[in-house]
């Protein structure tokens, strides 16, 4: 896949088959538009190109982004699309000033003169430009005047869900991963660095790896222990996580993120791992003390073995 990060180093493709938005954590519903670009191109020797922004939109005009939360990093998002078969990738540094341009110069000074494209595909609730005014009504008004085909998709359903990146955080927020995993269509995952700990989990048997994840990545809010794997240099193994304040240990401690990775015994502060969410499987309690703690700890990985 080659990725521009602007219209003008864009070097034009023949039968382009365009499609634009944010495509936050690349879901079911976004997966079904680009395979059928992915399919329409490869039918009439074309190429896809996907136009996407960053940073988010509502991150630069500050639209509810207090507690905005992203499903998927840039980095995975890139990733997604490649495994999907993009061809091209457009990231459009997204601005202010960008903002401000309406929707039909958007169109024809920068997608229809720097693309040419023979087909733009469109979601369909998706809007544009400025103040959002870009609509399927106005690209077929356009596809009119510059001679360009225009399809929109409707809602894709997964078990008759309509799926949105909107309910797929509420999903994550609520802790319900299953339904969140379906709707994606992966594993729901986010990546943080080994930092140090209480020790604590030594003296339970059960050592772990505490957790620092850059705030904006992470949309499981849920106190609780889940059944996770850990992507961790390379090989893939099966683990317990915890979210939460650890209430047994010290009532007043900030929430942590802490991994189990089981059948593992190496020293890893400091390195990268990448946590992919599976089920959740009980809330967070205060316990009697450590003993109490510690069997129930045992419990939990018996049944997290047995989801996984």
């Amino acid at each position: 896949m080659k990725i521009y990060h602007n219209f003008t180093d864009f070097v034009k493709v023949p039968n382009a088959i365009v499609t634009i938005g944010t495509f936050d954590g690349v879901h079911q519903g976004h997966r079904a538009i680009l395979s059928d670009m992915v399919n329409a191109a490869k039918a009439i020797g074309g190429e896809t190109v996907v136009i996407t922004f960053y940073p988010h939109p509502r991150q630069v005009l500050n639209i509810n982004s207090a507690n905005l939360r992203f499903i998927t990093t840039q980095e995975d998002k890139i990733k997604h699309l490649e495994d999907i078969g993009i061809d091209n990738l457009i990231i459009v540094n997204f601005t202010k000033e960008f903002s401000r341009v309406p929707s039909d110069v958007f169109i024809r000074d920068y997608v229809i003169e720097t693309i040419n494209p023979a087909k733009i595909v469109i979601g369909y609730d998706h809007h544009f430009g400025k103040n959002r005014t870009g609509d399927f009504g106005l690209l077929q008004d356009l596809a009119k005047q510059y001679n360009f085909e225009v399809q929109r998709i409707e809602a894709h359903d997964v078990e008759n869900i309509a799926v949105s990146s909107t309910k797929i955080r509420i999903s994550l927020q609520r802790g319900d991963v299953e339904h969140a995993n379906m709707l994606l269509g992966y594993q729901y995952s986010y990546a943080g660095k080994v930092v140090s700990g209480n020790k604590i989990g030594r003296e339970l048997g059960y050592r772990t790896a505490n957790l620092d994840v850059e705030q904006e990545y992470r949309l499981i809010e849920m106190p609780g222990v889940y059944a996770t794997y850990v992507d961790l240099q390379g090989q893939v193994y099966k683990s317990m996580t915890y979210i939460g304040k650890k209430p047994t240990i010290n009532a007043g401690e900030e929430e942590c993120i802490e991994v189990h990775i089981f059948d593992f015994d190496g020293d890893i502060y400091e390195k990268d791992l990448k946590i992919r969410f599976v089920k959740r499987i009980r809330d967070e309690r205060k316990f009697n003390g450590l003993e109490e703690l510690k069997r129930q700890l045992e419990i939990d990985e018996r049944q997290i073995r047995e989801i996984l």
